[in-house]
């Protein structure tokens, strides 16, 4: 193919992607969806105008990189400590009953297998695309009616963001134990050290990067140095550790969340992905996404899978809520509110692609599970707190 071939496939894909992202935004469905769906469209699977090239590949794998570091960049510390136990045994909850049931599944599908084989692999992994929580459509949602700043709105906020990091963790271990040559120990020494070294090197980081925020404030060395952190980070994770390179990135993120320009680099990370590298990613999803080897046992997985999906987490995370003390309306709400998935159970999905643990196939049941959540939990959450007797702000 001619070199100049890649710049016809960015110009479609761009178009497509912001097209399609517009009209999901107009039905108030996530725009990730809308370019998802226009990637299937210009695919392979159906008008067959763009191909997922190495080069195509290469520029997600960027993508899905400056996401996560903008995840962590977005990362509150002050507000993670603050909510303190509650919401990480929330979080935890939120993360363990998706992973089980989602595992649980799989094998109900496809056979329950012994640990370390292949397929035991594969279930698990089911299991933690259901663990990511996007809190995006319910911080909205909360917003719209006042309840961002109660109690329970501050709960729900905070438990999602720990639930992100801890499914991050666990994303990290399942891929290390995927590999038949590598042993469960050497999984855990490899992790364990990696993020002694983020806390070491992230803290003499910070430090500096605080210094050049306070010499030189808001100028763009501080974010081309902030995302050349984020790659090396990314890189040494992946190169060195074995740890998946979207962990570097969050890692990264985090470490720099609470410098004084930490908003100006994210807005300056997110130009770039939003203009391109973001519509790549989610467009090469939709590319990889095919439709040759759709089975009804795929049809009846997939509605398994948006069902279990959503129960596990009302389930998980409200009865958590209920254990620590709040009443079962206010639990409900914490469930519900958690139970959106979006942009980190994409990029788990392809992690998962990447590293052989997903069928392409399986695609259409996190795009379908990121739909039904996006819609059911803003008319879930206004009908409980219509019920609700006024709360007052924290």
């Amino acid at each position: 193919m001619e070199s100049y071939a890649v710049l016809k496939d960015l110009a479609l894909i761009v178009i497509f992607a912001k097209l399609f992202g517009l009209v999901a935004r107009k039905l108030r469905a996530p725009q990730v969806v809308g370019e998802i769906i226009a990637g299937v469209i210009i695919g392979p699977s159906l008008l067959g105008l763009v191909s997922p090239t190495p080069f195509i590949t290469s520029m997600a794998e960027v993508g899905v990189i400056l996401l996560m570091f903008s995840a962590g960049l977005g990362t509150d510390l002050k507000q993670l400590v603050k909510t303190g136990p509650q919401a990480t045994l929330i979080a935890c909850c939120g993360v363990f009953v998706p992973l089980i049931s989602g595992a649980l599944l799989y094998m109900a599908f496809y056979g329950a297998s012994p640990w370390g084989d292949e397929n035991f692999y594969r279930a698990v992994f089911v299991g933690v695309i259901l663990t990511a929580t996007s809190v995006s459509i319910t911080a909205q949602t909360l917003k719209e009616m006042n309840k961002i700043s109660t109690k329970v709105g501050t709960l729900i906020l905070s438990a999602a963001i720990i639930d992100d990091v801890i499914g991050i963790l666990v994303l990290t271990f399942v891929i290390g134990f995927k590999d038949p040559a590598t042993k469960p120990l050497k999984v855990v020494i490899s992790t364990v050290l990696f993020f002694i070294l983020a806390t070491v090197v992230g803290v003499i980081s910070y430090k500096i990067f605080k210094k050049i925020d306070e010499k030189y404030p808001h100028t763009r060395r501080i974010p081309i140095a902030g995302l050349a952190y984020c790659f090396a980070f990314s890189y040494i994770a992946e190169r060195f550790f074995g740890i998946a390179d979207i962990t570097g990135a969050y890692v990264a993120g985090i470490i720099l969340c609470s410098i004084d320009d930490s908003d100006y680099i994210e807005r300056k990370v997110d130009i770039n992905s939003y203009m391109i590298f973001g519509p790549v990613f989610f467009a090469s999803i939709g590319l990889k996404t095919t439709f040759d080897n759709i089975s009804m046992s795929i049809v009846w997985f997939s509605a398994c899978f948006i069902l279990v999906g959503l129960i596990s987490k009302i389930i998980g995370c409200g009865i958590m809520a209920k254990i620590c003390g709040y009443d079962l309306n206010d639990s409900l709400k914490v469930g519900v509110g958690m139970m959106t998935r979006g942009e980190v159970a994409l990029i788990v999905s392809q992690k998962g692609l990447s590293v052989g643990l997903l069928d392409s196939n399986y695609f259409t049941c996190v795009i379908l599970l990121i739909i039904f959540s996006s819609v059911l939990t803003p008319i879930l959450l206004k009908i409980i707190y219509s019920k609700d007797k006024k709360e007052t702000a924290t």
